[in-house]
């Protein structure tokens, strides 16, 4: 749990509603407050305005900008504005000059939480190549600007205020060491990706809208703990981990960071040797929380993103979690799995459709071997089902069911032994 010594600071939320946005827009207010709320702030008041189109100067209308003004002198102890767009730098400039307060978008109030979430090296660089990335082209001036009320986020975490001071100059240059540091690891990773594809294992990959479960499912079906609360991007880090899905059988799963809407493309950027993780993988197990009124859009937010990565082909397995707390809940994809990760019954349903799935995506083979040989079948059983075995005077005949490239690998031996 996160913790801080300081008061939460308040902020005051302010949203755009356009005929672009209308569908989502409710949501996406609510969202925000989640978001805030993630970052340390406490949530004092609400701004809402519709709107053709987005004002060029101010976002909202100068009259509801006064209204947000007089609102800010009134609550003395507010000490920020969060839009729910992304500001141009001209907006945020304006925007600060007229309030006298820090003011953030909601670009910036994720990267906020990413940099409140990161744990590993490797992450750290990646929230700070996001943040330096977007405030970049946001700083005034060619000395750059004192971005203590415009680019701090909550509590300027992450880069830090005193980084973020710094010239474009020195910001380009520390954006290019980052980036060389992310290729290395990222290189690394790499290496570790290809040893796993050449893996016979099977992969599977857990994707989804952040706060979904995934990573109470990692935990119940890897019998791990790792970090799992009902907030917002609880997991930044890409975690795999092997674990029997039935005897002997063994699989990989993967956790990695959860989506949301108009997640910043700085981010996309910056995690994707992270996102990639989830490209080698066999199966998606793509988690959608039930018990939340706004499923459709969050399903909606994630197939993008699997469509964008690249990973429209891998197979995938819809699962409805949180039954339990869902009321009147009726699936909008089908076929999906619907349960509660947190009961027994969940769990075993869970196991029972992998399995099924992973019966549907093996090829058949068979496999004669002496009977002198028949010690083989240990390895094989790892990474395969063997369905069936067939007595032959000196030999038994398996009948097998694995993944494609196991099945030539298995002949060659299979010759090789005669």
């Amino acid at each position: 749990m996160i913790t801080t010594e300081r008061e939460p600071e308040r902020v005051i939320l302010v949203g755009v509603e356009t005929f672009e946005n209308q569908a989502t827009f409710e949501a996406s207010m609510t969202e925000l407050a989640s978001l805030a709320t993630t970052a340390g702030a406490t949530v004092s008041t609400t701004f809402t305005q519709k709107k053709e189109r987005l004002d060029g100067k101010y976002l909202v209308g100068i009259g509801k900008l006064q209204e947000i003004k007089t609102q800010l002198e009134l609550e003395d102890e507010a000490d920020a504005v969060i839009f729910n767009h992304q500001l141009t730098p001209r907006q945020l400039t304006n925007l600060s000059a007229f309030l006298g307060v820090k003011v953030l978008d909601r670009m910036q109030l994720i990267l906020d939480i990413f940099a409140l979430r990161a744990r590993s090296h490797v992450g750290m660089l990646q929230v700070e190549l996001a943040q330096l990335t977007y405030l970049l082209p946001r700083l005034a001036g060619s000395k750059g600007l004192a971005l203590s009320r415009q680019a701090g986020g909550i509590g300027a975490r992450g880069a830090g205020e005193s980084q973020l001071e710094l010239d474009r100059r020195q910001i380009r240059h520390r954006l290019a060491l980052i980036e060389a540091q992310l290729k290395k690891a990222e290189q690394v990773q790499a290496n570790m990706r290809q040893k796993r594809q050449a893996s016979p294992v099977f992969k599977i990959g857990l994707i989804g809208y952040t706060n979904a479960g995934k990573s109470s499912i990692f935990n119940a079906l890897t019998a791990t703990n790792q970090y799992e609360q009902d907030e917002l991007f609880a997991t930044l880090d890409a975690t795999t981990k092997s674990f029997s899905i039935q005897d002997e059988l063994m699989v990989t799963l993967t956790d990695t960071v959860g989506f949301i809407q108009d997640l910043p493309t700085e981010l996309v950027k910056a995690f994707k040797a992270t996102l990639e993780e989830s490209k080698t993988v066999d199966l998606l197990l793509h988690v959608i929380d039930a018990s939340n009124a706004t499923h459709q859009i969050h399903e909606d937010v994630v197939e993008g993103i699997i469509k964008e990565l690249g990973m429209a082909d891998i197979p995938v397995l819809t699962v409805y979690n949180k039954l339990d707390l869902a009321d009147n809940f009726e699936p909008t994809i089908l076929p999906s799995l619907q349960l509660s990760i947190k009961s027994e019954t969940g769990l075993q349903q869970l196991r029972q459709a992998i399995l099924a799935k992973m019966a549907t995506l093996f090829v058949p083979f068979e496999l004669e071997l002496p009977y002198s040989q028949a010690h083989q079948l240990a390895k094989l059983r790892k990474f395969a089902l063997i369905e069936q075995i067939v007595a032959q005077d000196d030999l038994a005949r398996y009948l097998i069911s694995g993944k494609i490239a196991e099945r030539e690998k298995w002949r060659l031996l299979e010759n090789g032994l005669r």
